[in-house]
């Protein structure tokens, strides 16, 4: 007879699940073409069933933006207050080079998602939006703020200047100094770009009050017509009688 009180099986942890997934993606993508990896390649690697992927991940898509996830969480771990006196560029500069620590065990398999990436219009399009999602908090790290329209174009720019900065490391395999060199060059230009957009927005402050003053003028007129217009309580007794 069977043991009644036997525990069944334990499930894997989902955690671990997805880790393991996470890696086993980011194997084979240093190993073959990114669109030539199924579901059932990864979760063989990993050594979990199908059932435990679909569990885990939709797609090897979210997959893909968990190990996005996972980088920012070792990047933002790591406090920044020892860089607190420094320019925003330097802050910037040492947050972004903790990134490049954290994503170097997986430089041939990030290699792969960027050509990949190139052949995908629609796939880079999704993970541009990932990307933002990842530099709003590499911002926020350095201190660096990154609301409204100008924190919309510091984000945007940034994600096209890290991108730039990846082609150079992918290919910059001695002590980094011609990365490092790609990052500087990189955020200088930015912190130019960012400090011409902040003029300008500056100089279209009043602008931008003017124009809501004169809506909310109009609104209020248009209120007031209809107002007007409206027939009253005794206006309309009169006029059944």
């Amino acid at each position: 007879m069977a043991d009644q009180d036997a525990a069944p099986s334990a499930a894997p942890k989902s955690g671990d699940t997805k880790n393991r997934i996470v890696d086993a993606l980011m194997a084979l993508a240093a190993e073959r073409a990114f669109e030539d990896i199924s579901i059932s390649d990864i979760a063989e690697r990993a050594g979990v069933t199908l059932a435990d992927f679909r569990d885990a991940f939709p797609s090897k898509g979210a997959a893909l933006a968990a190990f996005t996830r996972r980088i920012d969480r070792i990047v933002l771990e790591k406090r920044s207050d020892d860089l607190a006196g420094e320019a925003a560029k330097e802050r910037l500069f040492d947050v972004l080079m903790r990134r490049l620590d954290a994503m170097a065990p997986y430089k041939e398999g990030l290699r792969g998602v960027a050509q990949w990436l190139r052949r995908e219009p629609m796939a880079a399009l999704a993970m541009n939006q990932l990307a933002l999602n990842s530099m709003r908090f590499m911002l926020e790290a350095a201190g660096i703020e990154s609301e409204g329209a100008v924190g919309a174009l510091k984000l945007q720019g940034l994600v096209f200047a890290w991108a730039r900065v990846l082609d150079v490391w992918f290919d910059d395999d001695s002590d980094l100094s011609k990365t490092m060199a790609a990052l500087d060059r990189e955020l200088a230009r930015g912190e130019k770009l960012v400090s011409r957009a902040e003029s300008l927005d500056r100089l279209a402050a009043p602008l931008r009050a003017f124009g809501r003053a004169a809506f909310e003028s109009r609104r209020r007129a248009r209120e007031a017509f209809r107002e007007r217009r409206r027939p009253h309580d005794g206006d309309e007794r009169a006029h059944r009688l």
